[in-house]
């Protein structure tokens, strides 16, 4: 599955009220490091299917969600479960790093297909 785009109106519904776990990448176009760390979320979401959603949100058009969830500093990742936020990584990192921080939070099951 692609990465998903949601905005300060969606992010309720999608974020929020999802089913499974959501992460989400604080980002803007004018960020190099948010266009780094693009191509690695974008590879994870393929890997990681319906196990977990990762979804982008443009801090530049959307800057409510971002100030209620206290970022600060871009690119940050903000991992949901069951509508609350549980785990934060601030900066961009390698894939693996990546891969490395969402399965400590999550448990390595539910991103065993990942690689």
């Amino acid at each position: 599955m692609a990465t998903k785009t949601v905005t300060d109106q969606s992010f309720s519904t999608d974020v929020l009220g999802a089913d499974g776990p959501v992460l989400v990448d604080f980002w803007a176009e004018w960020c190099g490091p948010c266009r780094m760390i693009a191509p690695a979320l974008e590879e994870m979401a393929n890997d990681l299917g319906d196990k977990v959603t990762v979804a982008k949100l443009n801090i530049d058009e959307n800057p409510e969600t971002p100030g209620r969830y206290g970022v600060r500093g871009i690119p940050t990742m903000l991992l949901f479960k069951g509508g609350q936020p549980v785990a934060q990584k601030v900066g961009a990192a390698p894939r693996s790093q990546i891969q490395q921080w969402l399965e400590s939070n999550l448990g390595a099951s539910a991103t065993s297909n990942a690689g």
